[in-house]
């Protein structure tokens, strides 16, 4: 196949090492058993790596060596031969190895300090008693190396999820920087903003020279840049760590639970192995038989056809010409939709559509004109608390959720309708059975300040989960995730919606839409942009591009092979993957 090269990172073989690590182990003081375990890794200067691995596997750990929060932030037995820019994290002071090695967390908002764009960037450089005029300098020039300095300001809060990121990585930035650390960078971008991220980290890399460490779930997004290797994860030791075209073949990925690229599973579903030498890392450039993937493609069973349905199942919900104002800023301009009983289907839009505005709004948390109705019942006459018996809404943040000292302590509130005391025998099988579900049963009785954001981010699934109402609204519920959690957790909503329950999933993860929604409806600029089947939105260009989408890279391979039809491709695979019985890690 011809190929259509996308940027790849530049060589640095020769270069020096700006990180060493040689028998690194580390052991927090809060537990009973090393987090990591015989580290040797290197990065070399003006390097772009990639570091997956599944939740807990060690990943932010590392992390936190690179920039000295261990062994000052974080205590414990810390051991082995540590270089970082010629520094040893261990001897020095926190602050000086952070002008030299800059981190952005995956919770931008928890990161900014300043009222405004400016006084954000600002801050390290106040801290340090810069100069005024130098000062004003060094952050217009951070500023307008992220494509940020219109926003100077702005207060951070009022910009999109990518501008947003854009503005903790200008923070850090500022400082002239030799290493940026990015903590899943990507987890609550929606796909567009997620493309730009990447390409900024890219440009930063070839432009600016810097060596830039991404720990992200989202490999197939790292990679639409290229990074020069992948160090893999497991258990709190370095399993891999070579070029992305050797990760990415073979059964190293799936065998950790970790997602591979779409594209990949794809071919390997229709029966064609790809190596190294065909060039895996990217759907543009992967060389693969075309006539063989046409052939698979007419041989798969068809859609079946609609049925005509005699009675539609009723409404769980119907929303009616919805508008929502907050402040002067109209956010929901007339959206209507229904929502049927037993249904589970995506919201899809880009940061700062209106998706979460809806959602708060159908809970009664914001103010609005319009109708919204849940089974036929006006939910004007319903206090909260009614409304929080027939519908359960999963928040974003998991910060805003939690209120209770420790895992069980926060499940055990939802169980008793927040009056607190002991569960009977039932109640503490549906907290067990939740709990297992979702990840966190060895982890009931920790402190929520133990627990990592991805970790946070189930928690809140789960207290809502256990209280089983009648519709549920999740947003973003696997951002954070690995892919074995994700799995996890969709495999049981997949269930409750098999059992009747009503499901609306507001996500950013378009291969999440394609697998488990048929139906997505998509919003743009407060407006209702469509509704409609899942396969059928990710394979309009025009759509996606104007709702702040991305196609699937099924779509491009589709293109690729001659295959005219990209939504019945796409639909075709997802029936195929399903009726292998591959709906867990690929």
């Amino acid at each position: 196949m011809p190929r259509q090269h996308p940027p790849q990172p530049h060589q640095t073989g020769g270069a020096a090492p700006v990180i060493s690590l040689r028998g690194v182990s580390f052991q927090y003081r809060e537990q009973s058993s090393p987090t990591l375990h015989d580290i040797n890794l290197t990065v070399r200067r003006g390097e772009k790596i990639a570091i997956i691995g599944q939740s807990g596997c060690g990943k932010s750990t590392l992390m936190h060596i690179f920039n000295g929060m261990i062994p000052h932030r974080y205590r414990g037995e810390l051991s082995g031969e540590i270089d970082i820019l010629g520094l040893d994290p261990r001897k020095v002071h926190v602050a000086e190895l952070g002008t030299r090695v800059g981190t952005v967390l995956q919770d931008s908002d928890g990161q900014f300090v300043g009222l405004s764009v400016a006084e954000d960037i600002a801050f390290s450089l106040e801290n340090q008693a810069v100069p005024v005029q130098q000062m004003h300098a060094r952050v217009s020039r951070a500023a307008q190396a992220v494509g940020i300095a219109d926003r100077l300001g702005h207060a951070p809060q009022n910009l999109s999820g990518g501008q947003k990121q854009r503005v903790a990585i200008a923070g850090v930035l500022v400082d002239d920087v030799d290493v940026l650390l990015c903590d899943e960078p990507l987890a609550s971008l929606d796909p567009a903003s997620g493309k730009s991220t990447i390409a900024l980290l890219d440009e930063l890399n070839r432009t600016e020279g810097k060596t830039i460490i991404i720990v992200e779930h989202r490999l197939e997004d790292v990679l639409d840049h290229g990074v020069d290797r992948i160090v893999v994860m497991a258990e709190g030791r370095i399993i891999a760590d070579a070029p992305p075209a050797q990760i990415l073949t073979g059964d190293l990925l799936p065998r950790h639970g970790i997602r591979t690229p779409l594209y990949l599973s794809a071919l390997r579903l229709a029966g064609q192995k790809i190596t190294a030498a065909d060039s895996p890392e990217h759907v543009a450039t992967v060389c693969f038989d075309a006539p063989a993937l046409r052939t698979w493609y007419a041989a798969q069973e068809p859609a079946p056809a609609a049925r005509e349905e005699t009675s539609a199942p009723a409404p769980a919900l119907r929303v009616s010409d919805l508008r929502c104002t907050l402040g002067t800023t109209p956010v929901l301009k007339g959206v209507s939709f229904t929502v049927r009983r037993g249904e589970m289907l995506a919201l899809l839009g880009n940061n700062g559509a209106g998706k979460s505005t809806l959602a708060r709004t159908i809970c009664g948390f914001a103010p609005y004109t319009g109708s919204i109705e849940f089974a036929g019942e006006d939910a004007a006459g319903l206090t909260i608390a009614e409304r929080g018996r027939r519908v359960g809404f999963v928040l974003q943040n998991p910060n805003q959720m939690i209120s209770q000292p420790t895992v069980a302590a926060e499940v055990t509130l939802s169980l008793t309708g927040g009056k607190g005391g002991e569960l009977n025998e039932a109640q503490r099988v549906q907290m067990r059975e939740t709990l297992e579900v979702c990840g966190l049963w060895p982890m009931r009785n920790w402190p929520i300040g133990a627990l990592s954001y991805g970790q946070k981010k189930r928690l809140t699934v789960a207290a809502i989960l256990v209280t089983s109402p009648d519709l549920l609204i999740l947003d973003e519920p696997t951002a954070g995730q690995d892919w074995a959690h994700y799995t996890e957790i969709m495999e049981f909503l997949r269930s409750l919606n098999e059992q009747g329950h009503t499901i609306l999933l507001i996500t950013h993860d378009m291969h999440l839409a394609l697998e488990y929604t048929p139906r997505v409806l998509v919003l743009s600029e407060g407006g209702l942009l469509a509704d409609a089947p899942c396969s059928q939105v990710l394979s309009d260009p025009s759509l996606t591009q104007r709702a702040s989408l991305v196609t699937t890279s099924l779509y491009e391979l589709a293109r690729r092979a001659a295959i005219t039809d990209e939504a019945g491709f796409a639909e075709a695979f997802i029936r195929a993957e399903q009726s292998a019985g591959k709906a867990g890690p690929r």
